[in-house]
């Protein structure tokens, strides 16, 4: 294995540990002329080549724009980038095509692989239903993490992280924006537990409670000053429709809920027939939480930028970021 090669494995490594998002780009096939070779291969993250060589700098606004899309949603692709007097794309099967205005007249095919971090799971809450669900997650693919106050760390040993401060101050420090999270308080602090997952700037909040409940306690958000459109964006009552009754199945249910969220399958967390609003409180017009769910959501994954005690209610270049790729690839890069 060559220096290049060590060094694209040891950068794809850094990223991973580090939880960044990135593909792994490898040259299929190559027509001459060109500058990279089959089994050339390059890390790529959303901002450029972070390590390696996949050729010269007239592919990489195509390998670019595609890893892009991949890492928005998770699918590998096959390119083909060929000579041509336009600049279209075109599908040719599974293959995208992308014309190249460039002099060298070569073609090259490459693999685009994403590879993502393992999504967050904030867990909110020490019930029973907490419990089953942070030990349920992990197992579909979810780095937990639990927020109650006062949590004894032994009743989740499947988490990668228990925090016994459930304040905004505390949660903002150590849990990225873009987690998905599960309110399963149960009676005991919701709506410091509700605080706490808006604070978190989440791709979506589900709430384990009736939809009597969830409705009191909303208007108890907004009018001490909770958004309410993040607010009316909260799921309650969580999970799918399965009949559950012990909190191992309530776990199940809300997890498939997630999942459903996590894969775009656009699923509906509430059971069939609860149509849960917004409060009266917020002077907005009466509409399903579904609707308002997915604006806020937009917004928070665009990363845009106590409380009560709970008894309300009832309980391409090598390293070089967007800088054009050299004609001649490297002897070594991006060193540790």
């Amino acid at each position: 294995m060559s220096a290049l090669a060590h060094d694209v494995i040891a950068a794809a490594q850094r990223l991973q540990q580090q939880g960044q998002p990135y593909a792994l780009v490898s040259v299929l096939r190559v027509q001459p002329p060109a500058s990279a070779r089959p089994g050339d291969k390059a890390v790529v993250t959303a901002d450029g080549i972070s390590c390696g060589w996949i050729g010269g700098g007239c592919a990489q606004p195509a390998v670019l724009k595609t890893v892009r899309q991949a890492l928005a949603d998770g699918r590998a692709r096959m390119i083909r980038i060929a000579p041509t007097d336009e600049s279209a794309t075109r599908e040719l099967g599974d293959v995208l095509e992308f014309g190249m205005a460039c002099h060298s007249g070569g073609t090259i095919e490459l693999f685009v692989d994403p590879v993502l971090p393992r999504a967050t799971l904030v867990v909110v809450g020490d019930s029973p239903v907490a419990a089953a669900l942070a030990a349920l997650a992990p197992r579909v693919g979810f780095d937990v993490r639990v927020v109650a106050h006062g949590a004894d760390a032994a009743r989740f040993p499947d988490a990668a992280e228990v925090i016994g401060d459930d304040s905004a101050e505390a949660l903002a420090a150590r849990i990225a924006p873009g987690a998905f999270v599960v309110v399963a308080t149960q009676g005991r602090r919701d709506v410091p537990g509700l605080r706490a997952a808006l604070a978190l700037g989440a791709r979506g909040v589900w709430f384990v409670a009736s939809a009597k409940k969830a409705q009191v306690l909303r208007t108890s958000l907004i009018e001490s000053g909770a958004d309410p459109q993040a607010v009316a964006a909260i799921v309650a009552p969580a999970g799918q429709p399965i009949g559950a009754q012990t909190p191992e199945e309530i776990a199940l249910s809300v997890l498939a809920a997630v999942v459903a969220a996590r894969r775009g399958a656009g699923v509906d967390a509430r059971p069939a027939g609860e149509a849960v609003t917004a409060p009266a409180a917020s002077d907005a017009p009466r509409a399903k939480v579904s609707a308002a769910a997915a604006a806020a959501r937009a917004r928070l994954a665009a990363r845009a930028e106590a409380s009560a005690d709970g008894t309300a209610g009832d309980g391409g270049s090598c390293c070089g970021g967007d800088a054009p790729v050299s004609a001649t690839p490297p002897s070594s890069c991006c060193g540790s």
